[in-house]
Formats: structure tokens, sequence, C-alpha cells
């Protein structure tokens, strides 16, 4: 378990330097297109579904995590908010460093509030895949 959560926060050290320059609105169809990827990702979880989620993750996540199932274990364990959310909320699409980053509101079981900060990637083949998720606690609890 110390594997995948130490990957994780590695992910999420990449994804945090990634945001020190102010955003900047991306193109509308990006943020459908980025958003679509992300729920099916969500929907993949919400399915138990190893293989289906891990092929929304970037072939840098894939080749980091190597299996499908050891993927998923590291969502359960490090990310339980982005495993199984409570409520989901899509904040604008933003570009940072010229990289596309949405940001996602989601509320756990208890009624924590989190936001989940996705830095996304195209690939070659113009699809876009999730290439890391770094979780931040809110400030507030859902009603």
């Amino acid at each position: 378990m110390r594997f995948w959560v130490g990957k994780a926060w590695l992910i999420g050290c990449v994804v945090l330097a990634s945001l020190a320059v102010t955003p900047v609105r991306a193109a509308q169809g990006d943020a459908g297109e980025i958003r679509a990827v992300i729920e099916a990702q969500l929907a993949a979880f919400a399915a138990d579904d190893a293989v289906k989620a891990f092929s929304f993750a970037s072939p840098t996540i894939q080749r980091m995590f190597g299996t499908p199932e050891d993927f998923l274990m590291m969502v359960r364990t490090a990310y339980p908010v982005v495993y199984r959310p409570s409520s989901v909320l899509f904040h604008p699409l933003q570009v940072v460093d010229g990289e596309p980053i949405q940001v996602v509101q989601m509320s756990d079981a208890t009624g924590h509030v989190w936001l989940a900060v996705y830095k996304m990637q195209r690939q070659p083949d113009t699809q876009w895949r999730i290439d890391g998720c770094v979780l931040r606690q809110a400030d507030s609890r859902s009603a």
C-alpha cells in the first residue's frame, strides 16, 4: 500500500508544480471532451472496472502503475473520494502553462468537500487522457 500512496504523492507534486501560472480559459470543445473522459473514468471506478478506468490514464500513468488492478488499488487507497464521490461538480476548464487543468469539486460520504485537480494530456491520436490528479480538501462541507 505504501508503494501506491508514494506514487500518488509523486503524481500530485508534478501536477501542483504545473499550477504555478495564472490560468486562462481553454477552447469550449476541449472542455466537453475532457469532461467526458473524467466522467467516464469516474463511471468505471463506480463499476469497479479497472481495465476501463486504466484506459483513461495517460501512457505515463499507465507505465507508472503497470496494471489496471494496481492502478485501481492506488485510487481506492489514496483517492477514496475520487473512487466513490457522493457528488461531483465540474469547474470551468483552465489552461496552466499550456496544459489543460480541470478542477472537479467532489464530496465524500461524510460530507467533506474536496477539489480534484486533473492534469490532462492530448495523445497523438487526438484523444484526451488523464495525466495526474491532485486532491485538496476544501474548507467547507456539503449541505
